[in-house]
């Protein structure tokens, strides 16, 4: 699919839209990979009471494809990243589109997008397993990677107290290792030299008088 518009006027639509609520818009162009391919990103903060509005914006530009809603532990905050793309499938069209919405942690909540990218579901189930973002509306609210006798409130991205305490980390390492048995040598190894060419050897890069 061609490409509607460019990054930037992608941007502008969203602050025309949306105004002050949209923050740290930021639009980027980088070559990546030996054939210099250009990628093209659109960064922008919403509040989490928008983002709704927002995917839904973005689907009428074209409908999105959603490659992950990503999470990171900020202090106070919860940052959740938005990952779509537009324009998806033509070459060198693609725009990403990144939403980061902010959570506090003292109401961890956000409302799920999966009754517009109803794949988004899966993604908000880790949120709500790994970091403890409880995410309104799921239509499926079960655990996606913990099993269900893991610790309540025990969230393993996080970085405060609600993330792994260390009395569950286990050394893998040392479980079942033999305690009796002797460490084995180290043999060292000889160092290899590199065989000087032979003066009438064609592979010196010279031919033999």
């Amino acid at each position: 699919m061609r490409a509607t518009m460019t990054p930037q006027e992608l941007a502008d639509r969203f602050v025309q839209k949306f105004g002050s609520l949209v923050s740290d818009v930021r639009v980027q162009e980088r070559c990546e990979g030996v054939k210099k391919l250009p990628q093209k990103t659109v960064w922008m903060t919403i509040p989490r009471e928008t983002i709704n509005e927002a995917i839904a914006e973005l689907i009428s530009i074209d409908y999105p494809h959603l490659g992950v809603i990503a999470a990171s532990d900020n202090g106070d905050m919860i940052d959740l990243l938005y990952h779509l793309q537009v324009f998806f499938g033509g070459k060198h069209e693609e725009i990403s589109v990144v939403f980061t919405v902010q959570v506090p942690k003292s109401d961890p909540r956000v409302s799920t997008i999966s009754g517009l990218i109803p794949g988004a579901v899966y993604s908000e189930r880790e949120k709500q397993d790994m970091m403890g973002v409880t995410v309104d509306g799921i239509p499926d609210a079960r655990r996606i990677f913990l099993p269900d006798d893991f610790p309540e409130n025990v969230y393993p991205w996080r970085k405060d107290e609600k993330g792994i305490p260390q009395s569950m980390v286990k050394e893998l390492w040392k479980i079942d290792r033999p305690t009796d048995r002797p460490v084995p040598p180290v043999k060292e190894l000889e160092p290899v030299l590199k065989k000087e060419p032979e003066p009438d050897d064609p592979s010196a890069g010279g031919a033999a008088e």
